[in-house]
């Protein structure tokens, strides 16, 4: 029996959201923190190059949730086709006029987007494990999402994995989501789009944004549903009388992991120093730099060696 051809919206004056859903063919969970850390990597620099909004993700040990936005090519100029050629490929390398076209067409294209996500990761994976075959199960699964009301349930459904998997008693805890990224790292990057399915909320500040759609996330997870964690009442009422606020301690608390998931952390000279003693022991094409520790002055990190 054919499969069925996926669905894509081809308007060419409108965005179109998708909730992308990928699940590895193997048994477990075979995804840890370096993978998840290597996943999201990857699925952010693709990010920059695809014409995509990423409005949520979870990376979860077995599988991977995506929200996002995919823009037509009619609103992609050809200069902005041949900038993300250079991101994809370096600034060296001489754009094929010739195929124009056919970029423009995969950079706004989901199939090869989510295609390139997967190998990508694939290949990290069997080389850091030593491994062959197939990684991933059948093709990913993507479901067209409505602006508005469906919108911000699907992300909302997205940030609670972790917590109806019993993982975290918050959805912010788990930083492999897309609440936990904007809250623990302020949203680096500028990573994620803030639309957040408010378009109609008539709130422009980003910070009002995130706390609005905080409040409506954990209303929706403590409703209690059969066979699935939920927030505790407890929990609940505590965010309820600071306002939803993110309390300043819990917000130091995100940034301490640094003292434990970084390979280097101090000041930025120290960082820099230290590494460049390793330098040589390690295969990297280019050097890492030391990343702000937002929330504490004059701290910077590395990622452990051992994970480059």
């Amino acid at each position: 029996m054919p499969r069925i051809p996926r669905l894509v919206v081809t308007d060419p004056g409108q965005k179109t959201a998708y909730h992308v859903i990928s699940r590895t063919a193997l048994d477990g969970l075979p995804f840890g923190k370096i993978e998840k850390d290597k996943l999201l990597s990857i699925i952010q620099r693709l990010s920059a190059v695809y014409v995509v909004d990423v409005l949520g993700f979870a990376v979860m040990g077995n599988h991977f949730h995506l929200l996002v936005e995919v823009s037509p090519g009619s609103m992609v100029s050809d200069d902005e086709v041949k900038r993300r050629f250079q991101l994809l490929y370096g600034k060296d390398m001489e754009f094929p006029d010739g195929l124009l076209n056919d970029y423009r067409e995969r950079f706004c294209s989901l199939s090869a987007y989510v295609k390139d996500i997967k190998q990508r990761f694939s290949h990290y994976y069997n080389k850091r494990k030593n491994r062959r075959g197939t990684l991933w199960g059948e093709r990913f699964k993507s479901v067209i999402v409505q602006q508005g009301n469906s919108l911000i349930h699907c992300l909302a459904y997205i940030d609670l994995n972790p917590l109806r998997a019993g993982i975290v008693k918050r959805p912010e805890d788990y930083r492999w989501c897309s609440i936990g990224y904007h809250l623990q790292t302020g949203n680096n990057g500028d990573f994620l789009s803030l639309d957040l399915g408010l378009e109609d909320s008539g709130t422009a500040d980003p910070l009002t944004r995130l706390k609005e759609y905080r409040t409506f996330l954990y209303k929706v997870g403590s409703v209690e549903k059969k066979g699935k964690a939920t927030l505790s009442k407890q929990v609940f009422d505590e965010e309820a009388a600071n306002g939803f606020e993110l309390a300043r301690v819990r917000r130091f608390r995100f940034r301490t992991r640094y003292f434990t998931d970084s390979g280097i952390i101090g000041s930025k000279a120290f960082v820099e120093t230290t590494y460049g003693s390793f330098r040589e022991k390690f295969h990297a094409t280019r050097d890492k730099v030391p990343k702000r520790v937002k929330g504490i002055e004059g701290m910077y990190s590395l990622k452990r060696l051992a994970d480059f």
